[in-house]
């Protein structure tokens, strides 16, 4: 009997989550299956992988055969790698002490790069996050800017039409003024006495 290790569909639509299964490879990708021993989910960001390490390389060192996918994942977890170690001291080219070693090596700088991975993706959502606030700012801003040059335009334009509707007053004023300097003209005039009466007079 093939065993494989593979992906099991399950979750619902357009959100797949998949167990990573042992099973015979002549049964159907989501029927029987032998083993479960972790499970992959694509819809994080990075994505979630759970696998039982040491279940995974006992099967992978009786015989099972990973899918591309799995096989993927099993590396990035470094269980390839250790079955590669593993491998080799069994055939004595190292010790389990420098096979021990070198895993533990490989998994801090592998869990460094994770950690940076995870905080650079966190700095790059919040640096999306304000640029899209500075975004909407300078966006309402300049729609309160539009607004308020539209209030001036129309307060300019209804203080235009009124003086335009309004030049009478103006006109009025300027004739009232007129009007009593002529009378200040005309008044000694009509004062002034004639000499012919002055002269009946006396």
């Amino acid at each position: 009997m093939s065993v494989k290790i593979r992906l099991a569909r399950r979750g619902r639509r357009k959100m797949a989550i998949y167990d990573v299964v042992v099973a015979d490879a002549r049964a159907p990708r989501d029927g029987r299956f032998i083993e479960k021993i972790g499970s992959y989910n694509p819809n994080t960001n990075p994505a979630s992988i759970n696998i039982n390490n040491e279940r995974a390389l006992k099967w992978l060192l009786n015989g099972a055969q990973p899918t591309d996918t799995v096989k993927a994942m099993l590396s990035y977890r470094g269980v390839m790698l250790k079955k590669h170690l593993q491998i080799g001291v069994l055939k004595g080219a190292i010790t389990q002490e420098q096979a021990d070693a070198k895993f533990e090596a490989w998994l801090n700088e592998k869990d460094t790069k994770i950690a940076g991975k995870a905080e650079g993706i966190s700095a790059a959502k919040a640096d999306a996050k304000k640029k899209a606030f500075d975004a909407e700012t300078a966006k309402n801003q300049a729609r309160l800017d539009a607004i308020k040059a539209r209030e001036d335009e129309q307060k300019a334009l209804l203080a235009a039409a009124e003086a335009a509707n309004n030049p009478a007053p103006v006109e009025e004023e300027a004739a009232t003024e007129e009007a009593p300097a002529a009378e200040a003209e005309e008044a000694p005039e009509a004062k002034a006495p004639e000499a012919g009466e002055d002269e009946a007079k006396a």
